[in-house]
């Protein structure tokens, strides 16, 4: 019993040793993270984006002409650099679950949080933040996988963020629209201006011909004087790329979630009736069956990660 006493008197005293050390490590910590330069985090200013509004954070590049210039991109559309920017996107995507769609021209991409999003509590700073710098590492890091041994980047690209509120559908449709409308607008006149520089005539000349010329006057060039129907260009050119989430039905049966491609007129109704989850998250969004019109370096990019991470060929199953 005596030394049943004595063990039990070493252990409790152990024991408060240890529970002084843990208390001390505490107390320590504590005063560490409350030391007197603490007060500096009281500058720090955050802008908590309004409620029950839609997010679009868009992204565009700075000095991407000088940037096309130096890697010789082709004029006025290089679809590889395009979808390099589209692969870019589907990056941000598949990391936040709440960008409902995304929508890319040119050098600028659009993703749209939803409404209900409760992201970084609606911090602006921290979304166009992360937005901004995974977009161009993800523009960075995909590189060799479209352009190969092709082309090797010169200099980092940059890219700059913003962050606009919507409050209502009508507004966020509208927004789109003015987006995919400057498409429209700006991809005929460089369409019309560098064939033109291209049968001879010099920037300067070219942009001369086209001064005050409307789309009509634009068009009926193309086709008289270089036999292009601008209609016939291809649509990712003319109407940029539309990026959502789609359940994709594989030849084997086996359906997926990607996000897909679309290229289609965000200006009228019937885009909006055939998608309507997008303004809608109780419905579900229409299957897509994988064929030779759905197949492009997008899916094609997923459908091969799906197969390195499952060990599968995902086609063939």
């Amino acid at each position: 019993m005596v030394g049943s006493s004595r063990h039990m008197l070493t252990f409790m005293k152990c024991l408060s040793v240890r529970c002084w050390l843990n208390r001390f490590r505490n107390f320590h910590s504590r005063s560490m993270a409350n030391s007197r330069y603490e007060y500096v985090k009281s500058y720090e200013m955050h802008d908590i984006l309004q409620k029950n509004c839609w997010i679009v954070v868009r992204v565009d590049g700075k000095g991407f002409h000088k940037f096309c210039e130096a890697h010789k991109f082709t004029k006025p559309n290089d679809e590889n650099a395009l979808n390099l920017m589209n692969l870019a996107a589907v990056a941000v995507m598949q990391e936040f679950n709440e960008i409902t769609l995304a929508y890319g021209q040119s050098d600028e991409y659009s993703f749209i949080f939803r409404r209900d999003t409760s992201i970084y509590g609606r911090r602006r700073d921290k979304l166009i933040s992360y937005v901004g710098s995974l977009f161009t590492s993800a523009y960075v890091c995909n590189w060799s996988y479209i352009f190969k041994n092709a082309l090797t980047p010169k200099y980092p690209p940059t890219f700059d963020a913003r962050a606009v509120l919507y409050p209502t559908d009508q507004n966020l449709r509208d927004y789109l629209s003015w987006r995919q409308a400057d498409v429209h607008i700006n991809n005929l006149y460089n369409t019309t201006f560098w064939n033109l520089v291209d049968s001879g005539l010099t920037n300067a000349e070219a942009e001369t011909r086209l001064r005050g010329t409307l789309s009509s006057d634009k068009n009926e060039i193309l086709f008289q004087e270089f036999n292009i129907n601008y209609n016939n260009e291809p649509a990712m050119f003319r109407k940029g790329t539309i990026l959502m989430r789609k359940q994709i039905e594989f030849p084997s049966g086996k359906c997926i979630s990607c996000i897909a491609p679309f290229f289609e007129d965000m200006i009228g109704d019937s885009f909006w009736d055939r998608h309507s989850e997008l303004l809608d998250k109780s419905k579900t969004g229409n299957r897509i069956i994988y064929d030779e019109k759905t197949n492009s370096v997008i899916l094609q990019y997923q459908v091969e990660c799906y197969n390195r991470r499952r060990g599968l060929d995902l086609l063939k199953i």
